[in-house]
């Protein structure tokens, strides 16, 4: 039976980042003892409750275990709090459904090799990709003037070239990636500017 005195965890949120997704709350504060979390997990379409590996737990967060890292499953999670024999109502969170929620980092840029006229990027994806995944990288790049004008250009590489550039000019560039997806696509955040010197002829 949910005891009364026992508060239930707020602050109840899925935290989700590149795919990787973990339950997270407020600690429930009381006079004396400690207080122990367990979570749950099911799925839209199986009504049964199971454990995520975190039953009468001292830590206020909880990763979801590998059985339900799938990206387009609908997934919905509860916590409670625990001391002693008191347990706290259950806290549901809404469906979440990792392709629709989580955010996309931005890509890494890994090396940046200049010609006179072009600038040749090489990234890697904010997380590993699935089979079957279709990437694009977001390009905007601009010449470091006083009054830049931003030019934008989308690849599916992770290795590609910015041309027809001015040579021993400083431009800068910054990437995000879409990931396409059941429903449209899913952007990722920009990477910080960069800024690179084109070569002189």
């Amino acid at each position: 039976e949910p005891s009364p005195h026992l508060p239930a965890p707020k602050d109840v949120e899925i935290y989700s980042y590149n795919f990787q997704s973990l339950l997270r709350w407020s600690p429930v504060l009381v006079e004396n003892g400690s207080v122990l979390y367990t979570a749950h997990y099911r799925t839209r379409s199986f009504e049964e409750w199971s454990g995520m590996g975190c039953a009468q737990s001292p830590r206020t967060q909880c990763e979801f275990p590998p059985q339900i890292r799938r990206r387009r499953w609908t997934i919905l999670l509860r916590v409670r709090a625990e001391l002693g024999p008191l347990t706290s109502a259950w806290v549901h969170t809404p469906p979440f459904v990792a392709e629709r929620n989580t955010t996309l980092g931005p890509p890494k840029v890994n090396s940046v090799s200049a010609s006179p006229d072009s600038l040749l990027i090489s990234v890697s994806p904010p997380f590993t990709p699935e089979t079957g995944d279709i990437l694009h990288y977001d390009v905007s790049y601009w010449e470091n003037t006083t009054s830049p004008t931003e030019k934008k250009l989308s690849e599916s590489k992770t290795l590609f070239q910015i041309g027809n550039l001015k040579e021993s000019t400083l431009y800068c560039f910054s990437i995000q990636v879409q990931l396409k997806i059941y429903s449209g696509h899913l952007e990722g955040q920009q990477s910080a500017p960069e800024c690179h010197r084109t070569a002189l002829s």
